[in-house]
């Protein structure tokens, strides 16, 4: 048998996703609840993946094995000092699956591309400023193209696909200059050019699926969720699914995002305010703590009208600015609304970027219910 310690891992393998009963079909289901499981519970021994999933031991150590070998998981150091054999806790391989994460914005799109625990290996931003469509959709495809570079041709074979995230309810672009969503066709156009499958997702229902897959509500199944970018977004995730009901608690936007903050910004002092260009934003003083006051009172509005319909317990606030500034903003709505817990976003670089590239993890290799 020859050695294969140092071969490439198997080319990334999908499992069936029909219905039926025959055993491969059953196998491949059942990888996936073990997949899905880690995602959230990372490094737990195959004991507690049984007793959690319901699976025999047989079943666990199989599927387990077979993962293992696909290049999808692997195993920790044995932990010692407890009664019974040593603990192994089972891993998935970061390497074992990677995708492409492209945020479609108003001013700039975001492209990056992740490993299987959502760690960003690359990132790259195109400006929308004076670009044609023709322009703009070539500068996207050579960014992706540029992510794919990345990878050695073994890892390439791993992709799962290629996420994109659209402004709210496909709108056009705010720049008069640059096309629509719908003109630029970059759905079809990626799918063909990369050969990948191509998922499409709203761009702020992308950021609060980045922290359900990565990040703060990884075990958080019920809860707020809040994104504050241009506007301010809401979106509510019940049993760890972007709820899109009746009206009264349907998706909402407000102009409390950083368009209120620059505007408050040029009314002091005629200067324009560029929310990139760093981490200290002390220097706007009265601008920035009326915009952080009307911020918060906006969520702790938005919390107390949701909180007639559904019991929310857990808010969590994602935001495109200085983490001194949103653990302030975090701070002021946790003494505002003290029977809640308020915690920021843990998805620190293009959260809506990197919510799109968990999209082909999501239809690929998890359980949807």
């Amino acid at each position: 048998m020859p050695d294969m310690r140092f071969a490439p891992p198997k080319q990334l393998r999908i499992a069936d996703r029909t219905d039926g009963l025959n055993p491969e079909r059953v196998r491949s289901y059942n990888e996936r609840v073990v997949l899905s499981l880690l995602l959230q519970n990372e490094g737990i021994s195959r004991l507690e993946i049984g007793a959690r999933t319901k699976l025999s031991a047989q079943t666990v150590s199989v599927i387990v094995r077979s993962l293992e070998h696909e290049g999808l998981l692997s195993h920790g150091e044995a932990l010692r000092g407890r009664v019974g054999p040593p603990t192994i806790p089972v891993l998935l391989n970061p390497d074992g699956a990677f995708s492409v994460g492209i945020d479609l914005g108003d001013l700039d799109t975001q492209v990056v591309l992740i490993d299987f625990l959502g760690v960003v290996r690359f990132q790259a931003k195109v400006s929308h400023a004076d670009l044609s469509k023709d322009a703009l959709r070539e500068a996207i495809h050579d960014a992706v193209g540029s992510a794919l570079e990345v990878l050695t041709p073994a890892a390439r074979t791993r992709v799962a696909g290629i996420g994109l995230a659209l402004p709210e309810d496909g709108r056009a672009l705010s720049a008069p200059h640059v096309p629509t969503v719908e003109e630029l066709s970059l759905q079809g156009e990626l799918e063909q050019a990369f050969k990948l499958p191509v998922f499409v997702q709203n761009d702020i229902t992308c950021a609060a699926g980045a922290e359900m897959m990565f990040g703060a509500t990884k075990t958080i199944s019920d809860h707020l969720f809040f994104f504050i970018g241009e506007m301010l977004h809401s979106r509510l995730v019940l049993n760890n699914h972007v709820y899109t009901g009746n009206y009264s608690i349907s998706p909402a936007s407000f102009d409390a995002g950083l368009l209120s903050l620059q505007r408050k910004v040029a009314r002091v002092d005629g200067s324009s305010f560029d929310p990139e260009r760093g981490d200290d934003w002390r220097d706007l003083g009265d601008s920035l703590d009326r915009w952080r006051s009307e911020c918060v009172g906006i969520l702790k509005q938005s919390t107390r009208s949701l909180a007639q319909f559904v019991d929310i317990r857990s808010i969590i606030v994602s935001a495109a600015m200085p983490n001194s500034v949103s653990e302030a903003i975090c701070g002021d709505l946790q003494r505002a609304i003290p029977g809640v817990r308020v915690t920021g976003g843990a998805v620190k670089i293009a959260p809506k970027a990197v919510g799109a590239g968990s999209l082909p993890f999501i239809a690929r290799l998890t359980v949807q219910h």
